[in-house]
């Protein structure tokens, strides 16, 4: 076999790598020799991703509850992983974090369209039956999903509206003291916190305060004044961050609502979700109020903040049953 010019060339680049790193490059040669080809099914690790589901009942439907929420999961890994790469950029410009807000939009498209596998991708009795072995777990407790969060916004947007003027120049720890999603799963009655949350605070407060505290000058928010602040042209990004604000903040919160709805709304009473969150008032973004970018939004926009989808769900599911 005659070596062409460009394959000579690789090999002086190779040896020229190994050499600077004191490393024989024949014998990472005769590795590569050696070594079999790659599968496509050793690469992605797909026995065990395909092994990792384990009911805990008989219902065949609860595997698909299992897995849909499994992919869910690996779509905000994959948020986090541009997250990362926007706040850990060296020379960070306006089309590097527009790109990469871009694709977590497109993350998060692929979620809220997917989610009529949680509406109708399941019998309702089934549901009703095999939810009752998950307790006190809760899709609640999903850590990534307050990751993304933390990292999207100035975390002051994250405490409940109600606290959000008087904690405004507060430490993270007493703001994270008020942070919305913990009243989601207190009892209302008396007002104590639910096993799920007690269970959730536990593991993740320690990260998600140091992230918060990591990501002040690093946050999407934050970063958008910097470039703002520095002339650039924030148009594009703007728009992005507008799809990312009602995507995380209104589409997906809706698209469980719609799930809620479907399985837990029973009169005169309503079921109570697994983690005993109090989803009729959690899910709504109308009341809530959670907006990532206030500063994207007008006044009325704010305003009506999520009315018209909570409206549109209950009146198609109403219909429906």
């Amino acid at each position: 076999m005659d070596f062409t010019p460009e394959i000579k060339e690789k090999l002086n680049q190779l040896q020229e790598k190994y050499t600077a790193m004191g490393q024989d490059m024949a014998s990472y040669l005769d590795g590569l020799l050696y070594a079999d080809f790659l599968t496509y099914w050793d690469y992605i690790h797909l026995d065990t991703l395909l092994s990792l589901q384990s009911p805990k009942t008989p219902f065949p439907d609860e595997e698909i509850f299992i897995m849909y929420h499994q992919i869910t999961e690996l779509y905000f890994k994959l948020s986090l992983h541009e997250c990362r790469q926007i706040a850990e950029h060296e020379n960070l410009n306006v089309d590097f974090i527009t790109a990469r807000v871009k694709r977590i939009n497109a993350y998060f498209n692929a979620l809220t369209t997917s989610f009529e596998v949680m509406v109708d991708g399941m019998e309702k009795e089934q549901f009703l039956k095999f939810r009752m072995s998950l307790l006190p777990a809760s899709g609640f407790q999903s850590g990534q999903y307050r990751m993304i969060e933390i990292c999207a916004t100035d975390f002051i947007r994250l405490v409940d509206k109600s606290k959000r003027e008087e904690l405004s120049t507060a430490p993270i720890e007493q703001q994270f003291e008020h942070i919305y999603w913990k009243f989601g799963a207190t009892e209302l009655a008396s007002g104590k916190q639910t096993l799920t949350l007690k269970q959730f605070i536990k593991k993740y407060a320690d990260q998600f305060l140091q992230l918060a505290k990591d990501r002040v000058q690093t946050n999407f928010a934050a970063l958008y004044h910097q470039l703002q602040a520095n002339g650039s042209d924030v148009s594009a990004l703007a728009e992005e961050l507008r799809k990312l604000d009602l995507y995380v903040n209104v589409e997906w919160p809706l698209a469980h609502y719609k799930s809620a709805v479907r399985y837990l709304e029973k009169d005169p009473v309503d079921v109570a979700a697994t983690g005993g969150t109090n989803w009729q008032k959690y899910l709504p973004p109308r009341f809530q109020k959670r907006i990532f970018y206030p500063f994207l939004w007008t006044d009325e926009q704010m305003d009506e903040w999520g009315k018209g989808w909570v409206l549109s769900v209950l009146k198609t599911l109403k219909n429906r049953d």
